[in-house]
């Protein structure tokens, strides 16, 4: 029997409605490859991958199309087999048109896989090299290049590898199914984490609206001590960074430092997955798990399609939308992009695509702040919405930089919670990347 009471959590933060009943229970299906597929050359945080080949180019699925190019860079694989038909910049889910490779794929699919590793034996430098190889990319949403988290400094002790399954964004369910299909699996990836850090102790961390896959995971772990399972409370950000770490170790991350200055790596459950297929399977990187919910999508699932799938197929292959759909945004509805060409693909780390009616957008007219203090109370990272806002535009990005804007996540809690409908956050992200650009021009100057 498992107690859900006295969950951990962190200070702040706010409870959206969920709406994960309508995928929840809905096991993941394969996509068929589309016939044409656009594979942006930036599926990762840091430097686009460099593309190795050319037009009329044959390539098999699995194949490296694209190499690392630098240290905060990893390489691309293609998804199918079938002729590079180009290389062009195209549509891009994050907003702003990229490079791309775009390949018409073929019936064959012949798979290039990589030479099998054993868990067992496999040393921690083989570990992190594989995962290298592998083009394997944070799945969290920021898509980090997954080997230099499995490479912290030397003077940074590592005590724990913290594996978030919270999943704390509304309607997705990416991650849930992944604890309940591929529960063994996800232990396996977590111990490969483990050894390649050095790390002894290991933990996974839960929302306590996930009962089943909280009592599937403690039985998979009950042969492993050194790996707990962490029940934590049902509240947005829970599954960020630093929140999670407040929540299961009760360390606060500093104001500009990292889960590696407290003796922590935070993992997300897809990236452990990707880990282990890549050493036990020898598989790299192309594909992507994601939720595709909404009141306006007429088959609401969770997939694994081909990274490089357009958005406009996998709508499609959903029974296509409603016609009060409004809105289609790629993520989660706190921290997602709303899209505006359904042409743009897929990558590696997009974890749902939402078709939302006007039920479910919040449109309502802006009006002026009413000083009823509701976003400082939610924010979890004790900062002053309503102020670093209103010097975003007023321009006044010094100001806003002595009040801590670059510390800001962008999680969205101020918005959601500002009964003014003032856009907090969208004027934030604006005035952090001016106040970030200052800052560029002190250090070259």
């Amino acid at each position: 029997m498992i107690s859900l009471s006295h969950s951990k959590t962190f200070k702040g933060g706010v409870h959206p409605y969920e709406r994960k009943v309508l995928t929840e229970n809905m096991p993941f299906e394969f996509m068929p490859n589309p016939k044409q597929i656009i594979i942006p050359l930036t599926q990762h945080l840091g430097k686009a991958a460099k593309p190795i080949v050319k037009k009329g180019t044959e390539v098999k699925a699995g194949e490296l199309i694209a190499e690392q190019d630098g240290f905060i860079s990893s390489p691309v694989h293609s998804p199918v087999s079938g002729k590079v038909s180009k290389i062009t910049v195209g549509a891009n889910v994050i907003g702003f048109p990229k490079d791309a490779i775009v390949i018409e794929s073929n019936e064959t699919n012949e798979i290039v896989f990589m030479p099998l590793l054993d868990p067992e034996k496999v040393t921690p430098d083989e570990i992190r090299e594989r995962v290298k190889i592998a083009g394997i990319v944070g799945q969290g949403g920021a898509a980090f290049p997954t080997y230099i988290k499995l490479s912290p400094p030397p003077d940074k002790k590592i005590d724990v590898i913290i594996l978030n399954g919270c999943e704390c964004e509304p309607y997705l369910t990416r991650d849930y199914r992944y604890m309940i299909e591929r529960t063994n699996d996800l232990i396996a990836g977590l111990r490969l984490i483990m050894k390649a850090v050095g790390v002894e102790k290991g933990a996974i961390g839960i929302e306590d609206n996930k009962p089943d896959a909280i009592i599937k995971l403690t039985e998979a772990v009950k042969d492993y001590p050194n790996i707990s399972i962490e029940v934590l409370e049902t509240k947005y950000p829970q599954g960020a960074e630093k929140m999670l770490i407040k929540a299961v170790t009760g360390k606060e991350v500093p104001p500009g430092k990292l889960p590696f200055d407290v003796g922590a790596v935070i993992q997300n459950i897809g990236t452990a997955i990707a880990i282990n297929d890549a050493v036990a399977k020898g598989e790299p990187q192309f594909t992507a798990a994601l939720t595709v919910s909404g009141l306006g999508i007429n088959q609401p699932k969770n997939l694994i399609v081909p990274i490089g799938t357009p958005l406009s197929d996998i709508l499609d292959f959903c029974g296509g939308v409603k016609e009060n759909a409004v809105k289609v945004v790629v993520g989660g509805p706190m921290m997602g992009v709303a899209q505006y060409d359904f042409s743009a693909p897929v990558m590696k780390a997009t974890s749902g695509i939402l078709v939302l009616t006007d039920e479910e957008v919040n449109e309502h007219e802006e009006s002026t702040c009413l000083r009823c203090g509701k976003c400082i109370d939610a924010c979890p990272l004790n900062l002053i919405p309503t102020k670093l806002a209103r010097l975003s535009s007023l321009e006044k990005f010094e100001d806003a930089e002595q009040l801590g804007i670059t510390v800001c996540m962008e999680c969205g809690t101020c918005t959601y919670t500002c009964p003014a409908n003032i856009p907090l956050v969208q004027w934030i992200r604006f005035g952090k990347q001016r106040v970030m650009a200052l800052q560029k021009e002190r250090q070259s100057a």
